[in-house]
């Protein structure tokens, strides 16, 4: 176990945190929604809350709309905490720390596929389905298969983080200190930075050079706006 902190980016510690809460709140709202409306796989004795769908919505809608900006900063600033080309030829390296880190790496992209199925997912459910007693429509069975997939997602993503780098790692997420070349004062000239390095051919290259990450990036993307264009036409 490590035992300096780490430093964290200030703008990754904003995203992850935000997506991290709107997620759990949604996981948890989730399966009072369950417990309240279906309950046929087991329940527990939480209070029967009619109310509690359109809350995990509200979460649910929280993590959409933060979901893309931390996409795009965890496949570029980000990029070394996911899966790498050689990430695979690395995992035949077995109780190296260099198979744990590459464990961490596919944890880390997991929780990213995992939770554009769940968002997905959701969106393509109808509001009115549960409180009318409609069961068994394909969408939600994904749903619910999307929040055990979610919840083992973030188990392994916790689990592979403390063992690489312990309780610092996982305490670093909650430091709010943060270097000078990370205030937010310099966002803004980041963002135009990356605007200007677009508009210059940066999204062609993009494509020329794809990669597992690169095709992986672009999945995600499309798939989060499909879930706001598909319900439009339903």
């Amino acid at each position: 176990m490590k035992s300096t902190q780490p430093y964290q980016p200030l703008l990754f510690r904003i995203l992850h945190g935000l997506t991290g809460l709107f997620v759990i709140a949604a996981i948890l709202t989730a399966f009072w929604t369950y417990d309240t409306y279906d309950g046929r796989w087991g329940r527990i004795p939480l209070p029967s809350y009619k109310e509690i769908e359109g809350i995990h919505g509200t979460f649910g809608l929280y993590t959409l709309l933060i979901f893309p900006a931390f996409v795009l900063y965890a496949f570029h600033r980000g990029q070394k905490r996911l899966v790498q080309a050689d990430s695979f030829a690395k995992l035949t390296q077995v109780g190296k720390p260099i198979w744990w880190y590459t464990l961490n790496r596919f944890t880390n992209t997991f929780a990213l596929v995992a939770l554009t199925f769940a968002l997905f997912s959701g969106k393509m459910m109808d509001s009115g389905w549960l409180p009318r007693g409609e069961l068994n429509h394909s969408w939600y069975y994904a749903h619910l298969i999307a929040w055990i997939v979610m919840v083992v997602a973030i188990a392994l993503h916790l689990l592979m983080n403390a063992r690489v780098g312990g309780v610092p790692l996982l305490l670093s997420m909650l430091n709010w200190r943060f270097r000078d070349k990370d205030s937010p004062t310099f966002w803004s000239a980041h963002l135009a930075q990356w605007w200007s390095s677009f508009q210059q051919g940066s999204w062609s290259n993009w494509f020329q050079s794809a990669s597992v990450l690169t095709v992986l990036e672009l999945a995600i993307l499309i798939s989060i706006a499909a879930a706001w264009i598909i319900p439009l036409f339903k």
